[in-house]
């Protein structure tokens, strides 16, 4: 990933890099700054390894959660997040190395080597890393905020590697930037509550062949833990059939296919909005 070594920068055979003392300026900013402006209530911790590659899978609704899930990950789990994030901010003077010192991962869209992020994620989790893997790939338009159905870069990553999958499930962070609006509402202060799940059981599908039958089941197991943290959460009954973006596009109305939430959300998202270059991202079938 980076090309400055030293002995603050594990390097990996795969190459897989980042520097320790990066990381611990990330924390010392970032901790306090963030714990300021948002009330955080956690549960699960004992849900998380404390050691070895893990891949964390939250819901996404917002494009201020990267914040909340890395602090969950980070400040509560005591694992450091390693993002999927699009590439154009790797492109940034002074921001874009620092992802790399972080060792954080870029995703390419419509580029040849799109796939490279997988085999560079794969890489860091045999090194042991907590990867972040958005399994919707972007923030959710279901209307009533549910998990959509996900993308399957999550299952083929924990399929491929052999890592678990932890679900989380998050819910405020839609209060404090709700998608489709770029101004944030950080006063009064935001509750976001998280809760991570034990892992997604994906014992059925060991030694089959990746196929796209095999990792679409996948998904929908990873999905399904998702969503029953979030009712859990939310103490209200998630759609019978998740949001599927791709089935909704196809309709001639431009409505929904009875999947969604008929519950109205008290910060709805805006599909029609265009995506932040600098989200965190999911490869999905890259």
């Amino acid at each position: 990933m980076s090309t400055r070594k030293g002995a603050d920068q594990p390097t990996s055979a795969g190459g897989y890099s980042y520097s320790r003392g990066w990381r611990q300026f990330s924390r010392l900013v970032l901790h306090p700054g963030l714990r300021l402006l948002i009330k955080c209530r956690w549960q699960g911790q004992e849900n998380i390894p404390k050691t070895g590659g893990i891949i964390l899978a939250p819901n996404h609704m917002s494009y201020v959660d990267w914040a909340t899930i890395a602090l969950f990950s980070d400040g509560y789990a005591h694992r450091y997040p390693v993002f999927m994030i699009k590439s154009p901010i790797f492109e940034v003077k002074v921001i874009g190395p620092m992802m790399y010192k972080f060792g954080q991962l870029p995703v390419y869209r419509g580029r040849g080597d799109a796939g490279l992020v997988l085999k560079q994620a794969e890489q860091a989790l045999q090194d042991g890393a907590a990867v972040i893997v958005y399994p919707e790939g972007t923030a959710t338009r279901d209307p009533g905020l549910w998990p959509m159905v996900g993308k399957t870069g999550a299952a083929r990553l924990a399929l491929t590697t052999g890592a678990p999958v932890i679900p989380i499930a998050q819910w405020g962070a839609q209060h404090i930037l709700p998608y489709g609006t770029s101004k944030p509402h950080l006063f009064p202060r935001k509750t976001v509550r998280m809760v991570a799940g034990p892992p997604v059981d994906l014992s059925a599908y060991a030694g089959q062949r990746l196929g796209a039958s095999t990792l679409r089941a996948a998904t929908a197991d990873i999905m399904a833990d998702i969503t029953a943290l979030l009712a859990g959460l939310r103490q209200e009954t998630p759609p019978a059939v998740p949001y599927d973006p791709a089935a909704a596009a196809e309709l001639p109305d431009g409505g929904t296919d009875g999947g969604s939430s008929p519950s109205t959300p008290s910060s709805p998202s805006s599909p029609s909005s265009p995506s932040s270059p600098s989200s965190p991202s999911d490869p999905g079938d890259a």
